[in-house]
């Protein structure tokens, strides 16, 4: 089956859902005034910065671990790479499940993210420049140790993840469109799959960083385009190379693509802070960044709008120098 049709369906969603629900409840989506007369219409924000890990990614790391168990297949150890909350979430699923954790970051990584998965237990060893460098380093050790690589997009992660979109399209069934932010694609594709479930006609905006524009690029092209990285700000989003199969479900089912910069996505933190008191990475910041462009060239004019905050793992250094910015 073609990856963009090879989606979980609502019974897997639902049935994640519980599983997700066991270990926190649904986080919050709100409406904020401050935030609403900024965009100029109704707006949804939903809350990912509100559970154990302060981001989204924890979902598909429980389902992940969840079907190997079911399936009587956990390995003895795990390998990833990260820029950090992919990280965390197998670190916090491995362990849950007993399952010794080595995730590879690259130099120069969010000091408070690598200290965020040492204390979930996880042994960090950093190389390489980029996101890209650190998922090759991590593919060749887990050859060596023969250890499970998890990777960073994959059917599982997706459904756990899918529930973040499954809460908000259920608590507010109006919603027109939605902006989501795109790393490895995990996220966009977990909105497709819930969007699809739930029959829901919502339409899908992606969101890619002008400093990383692989998916932009890709899209384009109809084939992976590898692009440099040079956001210093949106670490979630500092992909160099798109997924393939998230490449083609992304390709079938988003609306259009938003590039932000981050001199946008530092003016969209500041906001987030200024209008609901809440801390928001870079990339946690890119869905209002985007609808902020977008409200400015006049997009949103009756339109009711979701937005997720998909992180809030930001440095205090990196976001004290944010607000000072402004």
């Amino acid at each position: 089956m073609d990856a963009a049709d090879d989606l979980p369906g609502l019974d897997e969603i639902a049935q994640a859902a519980r599983l997700v629900h066991a270990e926190f409840p649904p986080t919050p989506q709100y409406r904020w005034a401050l935030l609403e007369r900024r965009l100029g219409t109704e707006c949804w924000l939903k809350h990912e910065n509100h559970n154990p890990v302060g981001a989204f990614k924890i979902r598909g790391g429980l389902t992940y671990f969840d079907a190997l168990a079911r399936a009587g297949a956990l390995p003895r150890e795990v390998l990833s790479a990260t820029r950090g909350n992919h990280g965390q979430s197998i670190a916090w699923a491995a362990r849950r499940h007993g399952v010794a954790c080595t995730i590879v970051v690259p130099h120069g990584n969010s000091v408070e993210k690598n200290a965020a998965m040492r204390a979930l237990g996880a042994q960090l060893v950093e190389h390489g420049d980029d996101f890209q460098a650190a998922r090759e380093h991590a593919l060749q050790l887990a050859a060596e140790r023969g250890a499970h690589m998890v990777p960073s997009y994959h059917r599982e992660l997706v459904r756990g993840v899918a529930t973040y979109w499954w809460e908000l399209l259920r608590a507010a069934p109006h919603l027109q469109v939605l902006y989501v932010p795109i790393g490895l694609g995990s996220g966009a594709c977990a909105a497709v799959a819930a969007k699809r479930a739930l029959a829901h006609p919502a339409r899908i905006v992606g969101v890619v960083s002008r400093h990383a524009t692989t998916y932009a690029d890709s899209l384009a092209a109809g084939r992976v385009v590898p692009a440099p990285v040079s956001t210093v700000l949106a670490d979630g989003m500092a992909v160099r190379v798109a997924d393939a199969d998230a490449l083609a479900v992304l390709a079938r089912h988003l609306d259009r693509v938003v590039q932000v910069s981050d001199d946008e996505v530092a003016a969209a933190m500041r906001a987030l802070f200024s209008d609901t008191h809440n801390v928001a990475e870079g990339a946690g910041a890119a869905a209002l960044a985007a609808a902020l462009q977008d409200q400015r060239q006049g997009r949103l004019a009756g339109q009711s709008v979701g937005l997720a905050l998909t992180g809030g793992n930001v440095d205090a250094s990196v976001f004290a120098r944010v607000l000072a910015g402004g």
